[in-house]
């Protein structure tokens, strides 16, 4: 079974696409746990949140590659909670860390910010949408890690559908 990430800044259809591929491939998807969270103990957050939400998002996707036959689809992973620490407090936690090496995923699809902002109570970074993506980037860079881009305002569920199938 391959996990595939779906990551990118807010508001970039991380979501869609990450339940459009679900359906497509027949296969189960992560939701994004951070937002459940959120919804459930309102938008304010420290970093003990962000652990929560961190060590939430590791057993949610353990239940779910439980059920999934040869694809999950995670919709955002650790490396964005690892952005997210460190744009908010400056670095991360080591579980977080010593999490991404000892649960990779097989395959990350990068969403472009060039879908417009879509306002939400829980998203924050309207402004921070480019630096946010080089970041994420850098960070696949950086850590070696096979990756599609995803971008373009029309046909981004067919281009992560080209490059899931080349991975699978």
């Amino acid at each position: 079974m391959k996990k595939i990430a779906i990551i990118g800044p807010e508001s970039t259809g991380k979501s869609t696409l990450s339940k459009s591929l679900a359906a497509h491939f027949n296969e189960p998807f992560v939701p994004e746990y951070g937002r459940k969270y959120l919804e459930e103990n309102g938008p304010d957050y420290n970093q003990s949140d962000l652990l929560a939400i961190s060590k939430g998002m590791v057993i949610l996707e353990d239940k779910m590659s439980s059920i999934a036959k040869k694809l999950l689809f995670c919709d955002t992973d650790l490396i964005m909670m690892k952005v997210w620490y460190e744009v908010k407090y400056g670095e991360c936690h080591s579980w977080v860390l010593n999490q991404l090496r000892s649960h990779p995923y097989d395959f990350y699809l990068l969403c472009t910010p060039d879908l417009p902002w879509e306002a939400d109570p829980l998203r924050e970074n309207p402004n921070m949408r480019k630096d946010l993506f080089e970041r994420y980037h850098k960070e696949l860079v950086d850590s070696d890690l096979d990756y599609a881009v995803i971008s373009g305002t029309k046909n981004r569920l067919e281009k992560a559908i080209e490059a899931v199938e080349k991975i699978k």
